[in-house]
C-alpha cells in the first residue's frame, strides 16, 4: 500500500451534525495515535450503531490498530456523551470496497470501478457509477460505460459536491488489495480488522432526533 498518506488531508463525505460533532471529538486523537478518520456514521444496526473507520498513513488498520483506537476513543466518548441512548461502538478498517472520501483515495484507486453520490445535482445527474480516470486539481475524472452514442462519457466531479462514494467490488479490486496487503485476506475473514464494543448510556435519556 501506498505510504506517507496524508493524516491531515482534508476529508469529504456528507454527515449529520451528530456525526460531525463526533468526528471533531475523534478526529484529535486519531492524529496523536497516527491514524486518520475515513468515516462516521451512527445507523440503526442493532437499535444503534457508532461506525468508525480509520487508516493510518499506509492505508492499513489492522486488529491491534482497532483495539488501540478503540480503547483510547471509548472513555472520551463516555465523557463528550454524543450519543444519548444506548449504542453499539464499531471500529474497523476501511475495507476492500472502500469509502472514498478524500483526493488522495481516487488518486490511489484509477482504474477501478466506483459508485458516487453529488450532495447537489449537476446536469441532471446525482448519481455516478463508472471507471475513475483520473484526478485533476479538485477534480475526479470518471468515465461512465455504456454511454448512448453522441454523449460524452467523461464526466469531472468536484471533490467539494462529493456527498458519498465508494469502490465497487470487482476480481480485479480484490486482486489488487491482496497484492498491496498480502498479510490480509478479505475473502478468508471479512470480520478480521473489526471489532465491536458496547457502550451503555442511561436508559433514562432521550434518544437523539
Amino acid at each position: 500500500m501506498q505510504t506517507n498518506l496524508d493524516l491531515k488531508e482534508q476529508r469529504f463525505s456528507r454527515e449529520t451534525g451528530q456525526e460531525q460533532r463526533i468526528s471533531m471529538i475523534l478526529e484529535p486523537v486519531a492524529l496523536d495515535l497516527g491514524y486518520r478518520l475515513v468515516r462516521i456514521r451512527v445507523n440503526g444496526d442493532n437499535g444503534c450503531t457508532l461506525q468508525i473507520m480509520a487508516e493510518n498513513d499506509r492505508g492499513e488498520f489492522g486488529i491491534e490498530d482497532c483495539q488501540k483506537f478503540s480503547n483510547e476513543i471509548s472513555p472520551i466518548l463516555d465523557v463528550e456523551d454524543p450519543i444519548t441512548r444506548e449504542y453499539h461502538l464499531e471500529v474497523s478498517s476501511p475495507g476492500v470496497d472502500r469509502p472514498l472520501v478524500r483526493l488522495s483515495d481516487f488518486q490511489i484507486w484509477v482504474g477501478h470501478e466506483a459508485k458516487i453520490e453529488l450532495e447537489n445535482m449537476v446536469d441532471g445527474r446525482r448519481r455516478y457509477r463508472g471507471t475513475i480516470e483520473a484526478v485533476e486539481d479538485n477534480f475526479v475524472v470518471v468515465k461512465l460505460p455504456d454511454v448512448p452514442e453522441g454523449q460524452n462519457p467523461i464526466h469531472r466531479i468536484d471533490i467539494e459536491n462529493l456527498a458519498d462514494a465508494k469502490l465497487v467490488m470487482t476480481d480485479r479490486l480484490l486482486d489488487e488489495a491482496r497484492a498491496r496487503q498480502p498479510q490480509v485476506d478479505p475473502l478468508n475473514n471479512p470480520e478480521i480488522e473489526t471489532e465491536i464494543d458496547q457502550a451503555d448510556e442511561s436508559g433514562e435519556k432521550d434518544a437523539d432526533a
